[in-house]
């Protein structure tokens, strides 16, 4: 495995890449933005056999240096690969990881094989009705400097989901997004980077589906809110020939829920590529 720092203007970004036998298609891996590229790490074997995989954290994430200021995601996105001389490659994106995987994949349609979406945010996708219940709280909690409730509350909204209680879920994989997110929080990631994030794409992607011309996997847990169902419904309805699979008992990051179905579930797509 090689690891490495990309410098990008104020600070670095880290990045690891598995060794790439000759022939082997490159497949990034991007995290959702409460978490880092360590959220992966039961994906990354099962991956690494059929691929030369590449995982990477965002400017205020993980290993990378805290961001100082808006962050446009794509581009940084762009800027490794650029580094890496990676000219292809399919993408994987979780939430606002597979946000950054639409983008690019609209601004750099040569770049990009293939998309696997989780749970995917959508550039100008408009929510619905009421944010989750512990919102509010969380961000009290932000405004009071309180970083355990803060990371707490995110790991009810994003990890647990709204139908799960924490002692619910899986104790070891719920204690690893504890671990990531209490840094990200710890980091101010999202006040500093992406409450206005730079260079939106425009138009946004909501408005742009139709012209993703890769193949398309979009996976969505049943336990999610209602919300991110609609968009991935919207992705799948949106974009010519995606598939889509629900993964039961899964809410917004499946791959820590049941990481062995989840990678089966990406195998099986990415086995049927041309």
């Amino acid at each position: 495995m090689t690891t490495g720092y990309l410098p990008m203007d104020d600070g670095k970004l880290y990045y690891e890449m598995s060794e790439g036998g000759a022939g082997k298609a490159t497949l990034v891996l991007s995290h959702a933005l409460f978490l880092d590229s360590r959220m992966w790490d039961d994906q990354w074997a099962a991956f690494s056999q059929a691929f030369r995989v590449v995982r990477y954290d965002m400017r205020g994430n993980g290993r990378s240096d805290v961001a100082t200021g808006p962050r446009c995601r794509r581009e940084d996105l762009y800027q490794l690969l650029r580094h890496l001389e990676i000219e292809q490659a399919h993408l994987l994106g979780c939430s606002v990881g597979g946000e950054i995987s639409i983008d690019l994949a609209l601004e750099h349609p040569a770049l990009v094989q293939s998309l696997v979406l989780v749970n995917s945010a959508i550039s100008g996708f408009e929510m619905q009705g009421p944010p989750p219940a512990p919102v509010m709280e969380m961000i009290g909690a932000m405004q009071a400097g309180d970083l355990e409730r803060t990371s707490e509350l995110q790991l009810q909204i994003w990890f647990d989901g709204p139908h799960r209680l924490p002692t619910a879920v899986n104790a070891a994989q719920r204690q690893r997004a504890s671990d990531m997110n209490r840094l990200y929080v710890q980091n101010g990631t999202f006040a500093i980077a992406d409450m206005q994030p730079l260079n939106p794409l425009t138009p946004p992607a909501v408005n742009r589906l139709g012209e993703i011309a890769v193949p398309t996997l979009v996976i969505s847990g049943a336990l999610d809110y209602a919300e991110n169902q609609r968009a991935s419904a919207l992705l799948a309805d949106s974009i010519p020939g995606a598939q889509m699979v629900t993964l039961t008992d899964s809410a917004h990051v499946p791959n820590l829920d049941h990481p062995v179905a989840f990678n089966q579930c990406v195998l099986d797509f990415m086995n049927r590529l041309p």
